[in-house]
């Protein structure tokens, strides 16, 4: 089920697609459990998670494309994520990330 704003984003900068309540489940549950586990370095309240030492996810609002790109290279000292996570798991990470902090989703596949 798309949200209403999604709708809004295809006039605004191209097509965008809205994740899933499963998807967002799925990656709310990675930001705990991949290891390096996300909620050891960021905060993010929606997932309960008190960082100490990446930038707070909440204060930084990443859109969804932000996030995937920093989750497959690696970005400063966070290790690339990308021999860890299958592509649609780095999708649903990103997508909870900016989801929870209302930056944009994710472009819609090709």
């Amino acid at each position: 089920m798309r949200s209403a704003w999604a709708g809004c984003l295809l006039a605004v900068g191209g097509a965008a697609q809205a994740a899933g309540p499963a998807e967002l489940e799925r990656g709310r549950v990675l930001f705990g459990t991949v290891r390096p586990a996300c909620a050891v370095c960021h905060t993010l309240a929606a997932a309960g998670a008190e960082g100490q030492v990446g930038p707070v996810l909440d204060d930084l609002k990443p859109d969804a494309a932000r996030v995937l790109r920093a989750l497959r290279a690696g970005i400063g000292i966070m290790p690339s994520f990308a021999d860890r996570l299958s592509e649609q798991d780095l999708r649903a990470l990103a997508s909870f990330v900016a989801h929870s902090t209302g930056g944009a989703p994710l472009p819609a596949e090709r």
